[in-house]
């Protein structure tokens, strides 16, 4: 350990074209560790807050930095998180911002590992011996809250659950997107992408799924192994609270709770669907269990806005039996501690954990590694695109070194 003697923000563009926080942070034997924060489009109700870049920094500079510097190590990830919660004083980092702390806390991580000279999943992770690497999930096609006039469901994923390398997971998955492109000019439909890279064309739910489980053929048949796909239906984004429905626009379909539990479970059996995310509203956890109940054999329900990567809410779902699997964001609750510790929650009680990225994301590969520390089965990156290709090519690399 080393102790941290400057902490440094500015503001940089992440994808979207917004602003975000990024941190360096310092140490008095020369560590050194940089870390910018991702934003949200799709965000859940529940999340930690995110400042405006500038406020953020602020508020960092007068509250937090003062406790950091001098006074914390970096090599001791949890003095410098509870350093951070200490300065904020709120329950949700409403005071210095959710991006600010996440900037400082995975900035704080790297220059521990920078002391060290070692890479950043093995800091975090310790001894790691390289067997098991997480699968990544591509967004080939999307609409929702990342894309206007497009898929009422808002992810549509590859899973390339049969490579034998992260090298080959990934391949496949850019084979998928490039698949998609070409099905979608067979059949005439313009297209544009979406804040993530998936291809945003106007086409409903019901041919998004033919035009995906093709691409996905296709590619099977030139790989030669199994290419699963999978949902983020984020729907809470479609839920109407007034009405106690999910309003599919796109096809002009209102579902109530118990029909739209009915429609997912259907989509997993006819789509031998691998992964779904958010497929009912963040507050109902019962239908989130009768779900379970239903298909959790067969596919893994995460919870995003469900969950939030909070492990009180963790906790409750646990209890309730509600989803069998989380989405770990650490901006959506503020450092890599508390990310781990929702890791560590799952983990305990049978629970898969699925690291993932932003609809706003920057160059930052942080998250790659926290994948590889926390031997995740999954991990959300995108499939294409630098700001998605930058966690993409860190996996290889991580792969290749370990070997």
């Amino acid at each position: 350990m080393t102790l941290v003697t400057d902490v440094r923000l500015r503001r940089i563009l992440d994808s979207r074209g917004n602003a975000t926080v990024e941190a360096d942070v310092v140490t008095e034997s020369g560590g050194f560790g940089r870390a910018a924060a991702p934003s949200g489009a799709s965000t859940g109700e529940f999340e930690a807050i995110e400042l405006p870049a500038g406020e953020a920094i602020a508020a960092a500079r007068e509250h937090a930095v003062p406790r950091l510097v001098n006074e914390t190590y970096a090599g001791n990830q949890r003095e410098i998180d509870a350093a951070l919660r200490a300065a904020d004083g709120t329950d949700d980092f409403s005071k210095i911002g959710a991006n600010s702390a996440v900037a400082i806390s995975m900035a704080a991580a790297k220059a521990g590992a920078d002391v060290l000279g070692a890479p950043l999943f093995q800091h975090l992770g310790g001894t790691f011996r390289g067997e098991n690497f997480p699968t990544p999930l591509g967004n080939v096609v999307g609409g929702g809250e990342h894309a206007a006039d497009a898929t009422d469901i808002q992810e549509f994923l590859a899973a390339p659950v049969g490579a034998p390398s992260v090298e080959d997971a990934v391949f496949a998955n850019a084979a998928v997107h490039g698949e998609v492109a070409d099905i979608l000019e067979e059949r005439d439909y313009p297209s544009g992408k979406g804040d993530e890279g998936a291809w945003a064309p106007s086409i409903d739910d019901e041919e998004a799924f033919e035009i995906v489980e093709e691409a996905v053929s296709r590619v099977e048949d030139e790989v030669g192994f199994t290419i699963g796909f999978g949902l983020d239906v984020a729907a809470a984004e479609m839920y109407d609270a007034d009405s106690e429905t999910y309003e599919y626009e796109s096809a002009g379909v209102s579902r109530d709770t118990d029909e739209q539990i009915e429609y997912i479970a259907d989509l997993v059996r006819e789509y031998d669907l691998v992964y779904v995310e958010d497929p009912l509203d963040e507050n109902d956890y019962d239908a989130f269990a009768d779900l379970t109940d239903e298909v959790g054999e067969q596919t893994l329900v995460c919870g995003d806005d469900l969950f939030v990567t909070n492990t009180d809410r963790l906790r409750e779902g646990i209890d309730r039996d509600a989803a069998n699997s989380i989405l770990i964001k650490p901006n959506q609750i503020g450092t890599l501690t508390d990310a781990f510790d929702a890791i560590e929650l799952a983990t305990e009680h049978g629970y898969d954990s699925v690291v993932s990225h932003r609809s706003g994301e920057t160059e930052d590969a942080t998250i790659a590694h926290l994948a590889v520390a926390t031997d995740a089965p999954f991990i959300k990156t995108g499939a294409v695109g630098g700001e998605r290709t930058a966690k993409l090519n860190e996996l290889i690399r991580i792969a290749d070194d370990a070997t």
